[in-house]
């Protein structure tokens, strides 16, 4: 594979991705820095296949970065692939309001492929091609100039080992037939909406408890505020105000800007400050949310109780038996909470449908009503319908 020069310019990145538009596939990773900022800054962009790969230095004097995302974002005809990719195409949606399709992240055909929940790509690598990360360049500062051989030859390794890898993974999804599992999770990695940055939806990432629709509203109100304060500013929200705090000032407003030295975890500097006064400001405005936007009420089936536990429990065994049996990530058919709506009667549910059904739904669901049942069997724990053990049991007592 040849190794190009790190890309200062925009002329050469024009011609790597010509190149690359002509494949199948195009394996990309990003660096970045978003500890001191609202919006991620973009340190470097590695990009490659299984022929050449490049790194792109996006803080570069003068290079447009338009070939790359026209790479990314409308060619339609060339896979891009990640792995754990969900902050990579943040950043893409960031520069371009787009997201890169067709999209495919190896972190989640793991899952369909194996019992492997998150791996890491420093295990990935090491798994696939026996090969061990120096990981010492891993938290650096990439923004800071010049990059040292050592942080770019490093980068470049999170698309040249994937690119070999890749493959390896499709051929053996392929093999399983499971491609048609990921389709939903794929999408919902490339879905905009997920990276779409709504003040006005602010206030939902926020736990507060009740549906009051006065707390609800400036609770509304106050995260719309805090995102405006924190892009204007590009620190991260929480150095505004923590969620914790904001819910507290939405439940128990203070009357007054002085009276927001009693908030705990507000500095003496908000009763008097500039940010204060718009903060009390925004208060006076909030209104109580409209009925239209209340959020939903908790849907609940029967109250779990100490008997609907056990069966959620039981359940959980089913999972991990399942699980183990097709070698499949258990993240990836269901998780705890949809087994506890399972085990309290409910029944819309996702493993109750599609393919998730037919691999694991279908049994939970015999086992919930009664007509499944452990065993075990040459010292391993197996699933049994109810009838097949009764009919087993008369046998025996026949040959009696």
């Amino acid at each position: 594979m040849k190794i190009h020069e790190l890309i200062t310019e925009t002329e050469p990145l024009a011609e790597l991705c010509e190149r690359l538009g002509q494949h199948e596939f195009v394996c990309v990773d990003t660096e970045f820095m978003r500890e001191n900022t609202f919006w991620p800054e973009l340190c470097l962009v590695q990009i490659g296949n299984g022929e050449e790969a490049a790194a792109i230095d996006p803080l570069a004097p003068g290079i447009d970065l338009a070939p790359l995302w026209d790479l990314l974002c409308d060619n339609d005809d060339v896979l891009k692939v990640f792995h754990a990719g969900g902050q990579d195409v943040e950043i893409v949606y960031n520069f371009t309001g787009k997201t890169p399709q067709p999209i495919f992240d190896t972190q989640i055909a793991m899952m369909a492929i194996s019992q492997s929940e998150q791996i890491g790509y420093a295990n990935l690598v090491e798994s696939w091609l026996g090969l061990t990360i120096d990981k010492g360049a891993r938290f650096t500062d990439w923004s800071r100039r010049p990059l040292t051989d050592r942080q770019i030859e490093y980068a470049i390794g999170d698309v040249t080992h994937l690119a070999d890898i890749f493959p390896r993974i499709l051929k053996k999804l392929i093999k399983t037939g499971r491609g048609a599992w990921l389709d939903a999770e794929m999408e919902k990695l490339a879905d905009p909406q997920n990276y779409a940055n709504d003040a006005d939806l602010a206030w939902k990432r926020i736990r507060s408890s009740g549906r009051n629709p006065a707390v609800l509203g400036r609770l509304k109100a106050l995260a719309a505020w805090r995102e405006s304060e924190a892009q204007h500013k590009n620190i991260p929200r929480g150095r505004i105000m923590r969620d914790e705090t904001l819910a507290d000032i939405a439940s128990h407003p203070p009357k007054q800007q002085p009276d927001l030295v009693k908030v705990r975890g507000l500095s003496n500097a908000w009763k008097d400050n500039d940010i204060g006064k718009r903060l009390m400001k925004v208060l006076e405005k909030a209104e109580p949310l409209p009925k239209d936007e209340m959020p939903d009420k908790p849907k609940r089936g029967a109250p779990l109780g100490k008997e609907g536990a056990l069966v959620a429990d039981l359940l959980k065994l089913l999972l991990k038996i399942r699980a183990r049996e097709i070698d499949v990530a258990s993240r990836l058919l269901t998780r705890a909470d949809e087994m506890e709506a399972l085990a309290a009667g409910a029944r819309d549910l996702s493993i109750l449908k599609g393919w998730r059904y037919d691999v694991f739904g279908k049994d939970a669901l015999e086992l919930v009503e009664g007509r499944l049942a452990f065993a075990v069997k040459d010292g391993r724990l197996l699933m049994t319908h109810v009838d097949e053990l009764h009919a087993g049991m008369v046998e025996a007592q026949a040959a009696e």
